[in-house]
Parts: C-alpha cells; sequence; structure tokens
C-alpha cells in the first residue's frame, strides 16, 4: 500500500513503522457496508442524557463531590460518557472474534509486511477511533445540557480516549482466549457489574464499605472518576491515579494481545 491510501492522507505524520494504519484503513472501508450501524452510536448518548436530565434527573435532588453541591444529571453525565466508551471499546474489539476464527482475515494480513504487533495495534487504533467519534458526540450533548460545567470539560474526550484504548486492548486480548460464541456471554458478565458498581449513579462514600474497596479495583471506577473530575472541574491529585491505572491497563493488554495472536496465527 502506498502513503496515497486514505488513511495516509488524514494521517501523514504517523510513524512508517507503525503499518497497523492499513488495517484501520480495512476497517474503515468495510464499515462502508454497515453505516447504519455505525450512525445508530451516536444516537445512543442522546437517549442516555435526555434519559437522566428528563426523568430521573428532576426526581432526584443534588449530590455532593467534594464538598460541591452538584445536580444529579451533572453527576452522573460524565459516569456515563465513560460507561459508553467503555461500552464501545469493548464490544468493538471483541469482533475480532469472527475474523480470527472463521474470517481467517489475519492469516492473509500476515501474508503482507504486517506483524502480529500491527494486527493488535491496528484493531484497537481503529476500536478507539470508532469509540472516540462517538465520546466527541457525547460530550457536545453533555456540553448543550449543561453538563460540563468547568473548560476542564474539554479534555473529557481525550480522557475517553484513553478509557477506550484501555478497555479495547483488553478486549483483543480477552477474545484471542475464546473459543466459541457461547464466551461471549462473559462479556457481559464482566461489563454489566462494572458499569453498576464503578460509582456510576451514587457517589463511593454511600457503598457498604467491603464494597467500596473492590471499587477501587474497578478500572471504569478511574475512568468515571477522571470523566466527572474534569466535567465538573473538580480536580484532585488523585486523577494521576486514575490515569496511571488506565494506562498501564492499556499497555498490558496490548502486550497480551500481541503475544496471543502472535501464538494463533504463527503458531
Amino acid at each position: 500500500m502506498t502513503a496515497r491510501t486514505l488513511i495516509g492522507r488524514v494521517l501523514p505524520s504517523l510513524p512508517r513503522l507503525w503499518r497497523g494504519k492499513y488495517l484501520v484503513e480495512r476497517n474503515v472501508m468495510a464499515a462502508k457496508s454497515f453505516w447504519p450501524v455505525l450512525l445508530s452510536g451516536f444516537f445512543e448518548p442522546v437517549f442516555y442524557l435526555f434519559a437522566i436530565g428528563v426523568g430521573i434527573g428532576q426526581l432526584a435532588g443534588d449530590v455532593d463531590v467534594a464538598g460541591t453541591a452538584v445536580p444529579y444529571a451533572a453527576f452522573v453525565a460524565p459516569a456515563m460518557l465513560a460507561s459508553s466508551a467503555m461500552n464501545g471499546a469493548v464490544y468493538e474489539s471483541t469482533n475480532i472474534f469472527f475474523k480470527l476464527k472463521f474470517g481467517k482475515i489475519y492469516d492473509g494480513v500476515l501474508a503482507t509486511p504486517l506483524r502480529p504487533t500491527d494486527v493488535a495495534s491496528g484493531e484497537i487504533a481503529w476500536a478507539v477511533t470508532r469509540g472516540g467519534a462517538y465520546s466527541v458526540v457525547f460530550v457536545l450533548v453533555m456540553l448543550v445540557m449543561g453538563y460540563i460545567r468547568s473548560p476542564w470539560g474539554a479534555l473529557a474526550v481525550p480522557a475517553a480516549l484513553l478509557i477506550g484504548s484501555a478497555f479495547s486492548a483488553v478486549g483483543v486480548a480477552a477474545t484471542t482466549f475464546m473459543r466459541s460464541w457461547q464466551d461471549m456471554d462473559l462479556v457481559t458478565l464482566v461489563t454489566l457489574p462494572l458499569f453498576l458498581f464503578s460509582a456510576t449513579f451514587y457517589p463511593l462514600d454511600l457503598y457498604p464499605p467491603a464494597l467500596q474497596a473492590l471499587t477501587l479495583l474497578s478500572p471504569l471506577f478511574h475512568g468515571v472518576e477522571l470523566c466527572r473530575g474534569l466535567a465538573l472541574g473538580i480536580l484532585h491529585w488523585t486523577m494521576l491515579i486514575n490515569v496511571a491505572v488506565l494506562v498501564a491497563m492499556g499497555l498490558a493488554g496490548w502486550r497480551v494481545a500481541t503475544r496471543r495472536i502472535g501464538a494463533l496465527l504463527l503458531k
């Protein structure tokens, strides 16, 4: 492939050594055949936020966040952003199961100069790209509805991208261990408790002590805290820990994904 391909024109500054961009381009081309599915993902955040603002948010009072009274809708909206970034990344990254087990797409990919590292990074980058587009829409809707209460809220988009990269890397890694379609049920088994018990709907101090300790281990909790702090303008040094956890998670997932894809395709 030459530099005049779509990704080469859009992202000309990408390092030449990173060849995963060609896999991203392949996914962009393939996405044209199911664009209504992609478009539907843009409406999900709108429905979420209207349900919170028009419905639940009208019934609940203010929530205390670090000594600041915050409307419940503004409290939950950043958590919905983080959860949306997680769900989009996980479900998009686990879509490689068909390509890996049945489509045999990567067998053809490895016949080119691309290597397992490029396959892993390319699929992760595609999941982050698709999730990032949804995150931008989510943040814009939050801004219009008044849920972004600080200029720091502009950084909620990079925060969502960080969440997406961490979960997509782990999603790709986990998919390499799946043996059948039934294993896909385990995805919901993991993501649903994370969604419900990551201080998404209630402040952490309202949880029982034992559940508080478990919540601190949730990677989504760190994403929620990061997005919430930025959107509300309530910054704390512990947000550096939130970033570190997500970065470490992403790097670990990428490492495992690379090794597993290499083991499966080069055996």
